[in-house]
Formats: structure tokens, sequence, C-alpha cells
């Protein structure tokens, strides 16, 4: 099953017909906001609010566990996440589309990053985070409506909620990032550890601040100006995606946990054993 994650703005799927509003507790807490299960053409899909229904929570806020958690217990296997996010290169312009496939980490631990750990050891692979096939479906269905979309990008993730300084700006185009935002870590790397096929697509609002010209730094105002402004055709693209077949996951992601838990099964406690058992489906 498909389930999507909006961001700063998205807070339901145009053309979705609601099917069921499920709160949900997980044992990590409670996710943003209670999951919606709805229909899009053929396809059953769900539907969650990053930041909450009313956009209640900070990045660094997050029940990012428990929001990954929620998907995976309600049956899950593939999640596309939306984004708004900073360009750090000129080519990817204010209200374009883009589709990271690497990760730099730059926040500062104040965000649960994994659902290992009290008595469960796992280490899982995220040399190549995302999935390749999700990227293509949504890089094909971007083609097709007339969008440009930039693939093989590089996502740096800040700590928020500041904007951040210039100097960190340049350091993160330094560092070989291509944009920056708030929110996808630990977002995909839970959805590993989850077995989860993940990928995102990433609204460009504005150019940070690394420009020389100050007209061009980020401002809030202009972040969700121009976000707003992008809505309506990531919308439509969302309709066009939807309105085809699914992409087959990916037996590797589907089975990350193979070889990742390094506690022995005897020796994982009852309560460990039922939330592990949710991440191996």
């Amino acid at each position: 099953m498909l389930a999507i994650i909006g961001g700063t703005g998205v807070y339901q799927i145009d053309g979705m017909k609601l099917l069921e509003t499920l709160p949900v507790e997980t044992p990590f807490g409670k996710p943003s906001a209670p999951v919606l299960r709805g229909q899009f053409g053929a396809h059953e899909i769900l539907f969650l609010a990053r930041h909450g229904d009313a956009h209640a929570h900070l990045p660094h806020e997050i029940n990012y566990r428990a929001n990954i958690f929620a998907l995976k217990m309600l049956g899950a296997t593939q999640v596309i996440g939306i984004s708004a996010v900073g360009s750090l290169r000129e080519e990817i312009a204010p209200g374009e589309l883009a589709i990271a496939s690497q990760y730099f980490d730059w926040t500062r631990g104040r965000r649960a990053s994994t659902f290992f750990g009290d008595g469960v050891a796992g280490h899982v692979s995220s040399a190549h985070p995302i999935s390749e096939n999700l990227s293509a479906w949504i890089a094909a269905h971007a083609r097709q409506s007339g969008l440009r979309l930039h693939q093989g990008v590089t996502y740096g993730c800040v700590e928020g909620p500041r904007l951040g300084t210039r100097a960190e700006s340049l350091f993160l185009r330094q560092a070989g990032c291509d944009i920056v935002g708030m929110t996808n870590i630990p977002e995909v790397f839970l959805a590993r550890e989850a077995q989860i096929c993940y990928a995102t697509i990433s609204v460009a609002t504005d150019y940070d601040c690394w420009m020389e010209d100050p007209a061009k730094h980020v401002q809030a105002t202009s972040i969700f100006t121009l976000y707003r402004q992008s809505l309506e055709k990531l919308h439509a693209l969302l309709a066009t995606m939807l309105g085809s077949s699914l992409p087959d996951e990916e037996p590797a992601i589907r089975g990350a946990l193979s070889h990742a838990i390094l506690t022995p099964e005897h020796a994982v406690s009852t309560h460990n054993r039922q939330w592990l058992e949710v991440l191996r489906r």
C-alpha cells in the first residue's frame, strides 16, 4: 500500500475519497495527526500530515518514529514524502521539483532517529537510502506532465526552526548538498528500518541565502507564497501518478532487516518483539 506524508501546506490529497480517519497509538507515541485512509482511482492510500493537520509541530518536535510506525502498522509498504526545500544550486530554480537520492545529516541529535535500542541492536544500510523505483516512477510522471524535476540531488537536513546563516548555506554547498530542508531526517532512515520503499518530492521555494544578492535570500513569507503557488502543479502530478499502476517494491528494501538485527531472538523481550514484528512485515 502507498502512503503519502504531506509537508507544509499539504494537509490532504485533492481527489482522494476519504474512507476512514484513524487515530493511531504506537509503542513510540502518537503520530503527528490521525492517519487518513482513502481511495484514489483504483488505489487505496494512506495520508498523514507531517506537521499535524493544523501545522502545530516544528521540525524537531515531529514524532517521526510514531509517524513511520503508524503507516507501517496500517499496511504501508511504499511512502512518498512531500517537502518544501531551499535550493543550493542555481539550476534548481524556485518553483521546480527535486527528488533526493542522498542525504546529509546536519541535525543536532534532538530527534529520536532509530527504532532500535533499549534491548534491540540493529544496523541497516543507508548507502542508498531511497527507492529507485519510486523515484523513477515520480520522474516519469513529472516528464509526462511537463514539469521540470531534478533527480540525483543531495538533501542537507538542518535542525531548524530558524532559517540558516549564510556561512551554513555555503558550508552545505561545499559539502555537496543541492537542496536544504528540515524534515527528511530521520524520516528517510526510519522508513528503511521499517522496510518501506521511500522517496520525497521536494519543492524548491527559494535559494536559501548563499547567493551574493541579499534580495534573493530566503524569507519565511516568500517560502510560503511560492509554495502555495506550486501546490496546484504538485497535486496535478500526484493525480497523474495515482491514476497509474504503482511501481514494483524493491526486495532489498522490503527485506532490509533480514541481516540487520544483532540481538538473538531469544534475548528480545516480548514488548520489543511486538513492535519488531510490525517492522518485519
